[in-house]
């Protein structure tokens, strides 16, 4: 029964990267044999075994069949006689389309020389840093469109080979995205947006098409001009790019990075009797996030950090002109008080988006400083006493309440 480790886990392996997962084929088994070796099956649509000890996932080798649009369109064959490499062509792209036997598969890649199964033109790959993919297969799973960006990004020197990318138009011409499930595009999305490049993810989805039929808000934004005082990039498509790169350069947590990149998403339906002027995007922003959230049905709290960076994030570059009331009625609105860490949330994406401009790559954002001290001195505020002594006073509901906010104001001043 032989076994070889597969895909990611030799790719990462000879790039020098470390290896915490790894996907493991069996050739020549059958279900009652690794079943009879103590392997527990797991697998709905194919063959896959939990080892008895590791509890790492075994699949059987299989070949796949194009049987309907989408991913799931598959007819799967797995049996004896379906070879290594057989199984390895109807894998994406070259360089996770490589085998270790099992023997070797935690030894150092220098352990390896003349072991490595590599059918495909792999390890040529790796050392052009190209993406390319295996077989015309490819073209049967769309999804594959969506690794082939995430891939990119996070290989941020990798290129796309000019046959993949000729593949991947055509599949989009063919209408194979437009069957995509929402899970799975928000899957793949949201990998992309948590790598090293997130921009290169949406330059490759660009080039293809496919961010046109997955995100058009996104994708109507390049070409649309901005005020170049405030934006030396002027085009918003190229700002939004910025934005991205600087939340991974920023190391930001996935929800800020969402924030990030819907922020300005209704500066795509300005009228262009007002560019480069974009009066009210805010609030077309939200209702256009809306729209794609529900649509890719991104978490909650992605969601909703998202609303609140729209809708504010220009007032939250404007704050350092705010006095104590003008900052408290932001705090508010941020739900900043009952909120807290949330809030500085907010403010990373804000600064992420006054710092993804041309030549403000370095630049401080003092407004974030600013407004955390005054959430501070708002929290700080002891609102039992106030409220105890109001209602001593025969002060009831909203008359506490304002002297609550009276106090908060009056520490936020101090703070200022």
């Amino acid at each position: 029964m032989p076994v070889f480790v597969v895909g990611g886990a030799v790719r990462d392996a000879l790039m020098g990267q470390s290896v915490n997962d790894r996907d493991w084929v069996v050739v020549g088994s059958t279900p009652e044999a690794m079943g009879a070796q103590g392997f527990l099956p797991v697998g709905k649509d194919f063959p896959v075994f939990l080892h008895p000890k590791s509890r790492e996932e075994y699949a059987l080798a299989r070949t796949e069949r194009k049987t309907a649009r989408g991913y799931k369109g598959f007819a799967v064959q797995a049996d004896p006689g379906v070879t290594l490499e057989e199984d390895l062509a109807r894998r994406d792209l070259t360089v996770n389309a490589m085998a270790v036997p099992e023997a070797l598969a935690h030894t150092l890649p220098s352990a390896w020389a003349g072991q490595i199964v590599d059918p495909y033109g792999g390890q040529a790959d790796l050392n052009r840093k190209v993406l390319r993919h295996v077989t015309h297969a490819f073209a049967e799973d769309p999804v594959r469109i969506l690794r082939v960006a995430r891939f990119a990004a996070r290989f941020s020197e990798f290129s796309v080979a000019d046959e993949t990318m000729v593949l991947m138009r055509q599949m989009v011409e063919d209408g194979e995205v437009d069957h995509l499930v929402s899970e799975r595009v928000w899957q793949e999305l949201a990998k992309g947006l948590m790598s090293e490049k997130p921009s290169r993810l949406f330059e490759v989805l660009r080039e293809c098409g496919a961010l046109k039929a997955l995100l058009p808000e996104l994708d109507r934004l390049w070409g649309v001009p901005q005020r170049p005082e405030y934006h030396p990039e002027v085009d918003t498509g190229v700002h939004m790019m910025l934005v991205m790169d600087m939340a991974a350069q920023l190391n930001m947590p996935l929800s800020v990075r969402v924030a990030c990149l819907m922020h300005d998403l209704g500066k795509g339906t300005t009228p262009g009797d007002v560019l480069p002027r974009h009066i009210g995007h805010e609030g077309r922003s939200v209702k256009l996030l809306q729209t794609v959230c529900e649509r890719l049905r991104v978490p909650t709290d992605c969601k909703e950090l998202a609303e609140v960076v729209a809708r504010e994030h220009g007032n939250i570059h404007r704050s350092a002109e705010f006095n104590a009331e003008a900052v408290m009625r932001l705090l508010e609105r941020c739900d900043a008080i009952r909120q807290p860490e949330r809030f500085e949330r907010v403010l990373q994406a804000c600064e992420c988006d006054g710092r993804g401009r041309l030549g403000f790559e370095e630049a401080a954002y003092p407004q974030a400083e600013r407004l955390l001290k005054a959430q501070q001195a708002a929290l700080s505020v002891e609102t039992a006493p106030i409220a105890q002594a109001a209602a001593a006073r025969g002060l009831k509901g909203p008359q506490i309440g304002a002297q609550i906010a009276m106090a908060r104001v009056q520490a936020v001043a101090a703070s200022l």
